[in-house]
């Protein structure tokens, strides 16, 4: 049974009903970008993998609660990104992830490409250190906001903040990203 050309709302509907084939055609269209949501905040791959899976498994057992299923994008997304921020804050009470880490995964994927690119990957593995330089709440509320493209609100609710506190935060944690890029990088 294929369901590639059902639109989104259908399998949600098919999911809520049980189809196990509409969870997997929900999992193939979404899993890369919820992998990269998560491996952007957690900085490991295999634990990435990890919360994406769990959060797949979450939103599936979760989705009769799901309001509108034309959000269901956008929800998933949250999920995935409270999951992310939760396993890493959990992580790092334990330890320290190494940004080597991410920048050995940014090499491998690089094998083959033409100069133009690479000076380009430079640039943004040179950006990615610096950014990765940030505290933990400048570098969560930066990542949320310029590479994951939610606004102040959901960021306030997400990261557990007001409204104001979350403004304050990212005006100063790109403040403090613009100075650190100057005189590490010299942008």
């Amino acid at each position: 049974m294929t369901l590639t050309n059902h639109n989104i709302e259908q399998l949600v509907k098919l999911c809520i009903s049980g189809n196990q084939f509409a969870q997997l055609e929900i999992y193939n269209r979404y899993y890369k970008a919820m992998y990269n949501a998560a491996f952007r905040i957690v900085k490991n791959s295999f634990e990435a993998e990890d919360v994406m899976q769990d959060s797949f498994l979450l939103a599936f057992t979760k989705l009769e609660n799901l309001k509108e299923i034309k959000t269901f994008s956008a929800w998933l997304k949250r999920i995935v990104i409270n999951n992310s921020i939760q396993h890493y804050k959990k992580k790092s009470k334990l330890d320290e992830v190494s940004l080597n880490d991410v920048l050995y995964k940014i090499e491998d994927d690089n094998d083959g490409i033409s100069s133009d690119v690479e000076t380009s990957n430079l640039k943004v593995k040179q950006i990615i250190e610096v950014l990765n330089t940030l505290k933990e709440n400048y570098r969560i509320a930066l990542t949320l906001h310029l590479i994951e493209g939610y606004d102040y609100e959901e960021i306030s609710s997400i990261m557990n903040i007001s409204y104001a506190n979350c403004r304050t935060t990212i005006s100063r944690a790109k403040d403090s990203l613009r100075k650190k890029m100057t005189t590490v990088i010299g942008f």
